[in-house]
């Protein structure tokens, strides 16, 4: 059930076409009750007086992808899903743009929304994305340890 070839990571922001094209694509699948969505967007947050302007997220691209076939192998035998998708930027992304886009399908809504909770968790806590802050006066700041590990612009 596991598809080692779905595409995870996406140069840039997430575009919202490309959120909704996701979600048109499940409406030929039948036996979807409930679809879950999580959308992280980079914070426009103030860090020594600047405003964060973006994040540039990098990756251990290998090991990552290794996890996240771990965590959907984990959510596909826990919950009764028809569908998990996770996507999540590398690169520059401006704040108020997509950088995380989960998104769960299930013949009920509870399994769908429980596991895209769990997904996002996991996510943040186990995958080796990491996210430099750029401020508007273009100095940088690494997101430290004890914010999020990745995709910290989002809850």
């Amino acid at each position: 059930m596991v598809n080692k070839k779905h595409k995870v990571f996406i140069d840039g922001p997430i575009d919202p076409g490309f959120i909704s094209e996701a979600i048109a694509k499940h409406s030929g699948k039948k036996s979807i009750g409930a679809h879950s969505i999580f959308l992280g967007q980079v914070r426009e947050d103030v860090i020594n007086e600047q405003k964060v302007a973006a994040i540039d997220f990098t990756s251990y691209e290998e090991m990552a992808m290794e996890r996240i076939f771990e965590i959907r192998e984990e959510m596909f035998e826990k919950y009764e899903l028809t569908c998990l998708h996770i996507y999540h930027s590398l690169g520059r992304v401006s704040s108020g743009e997509i950088c995380l886009f989960v998104f769960t399908s299930a013949p009920h809504r509870k399994a769908a929304i429980d596991a895209c909770e769990a997904i996002v968790e996991r996510v943040k806590a186990n995958i080796p994305i990491w996210g430099k802050e750029i401020l508007e006066d273009d100095s940088v700041i690494w997101k430290k340890e004890n914010q999020e590990l990745s995709s910290g612009a989002h809850d």
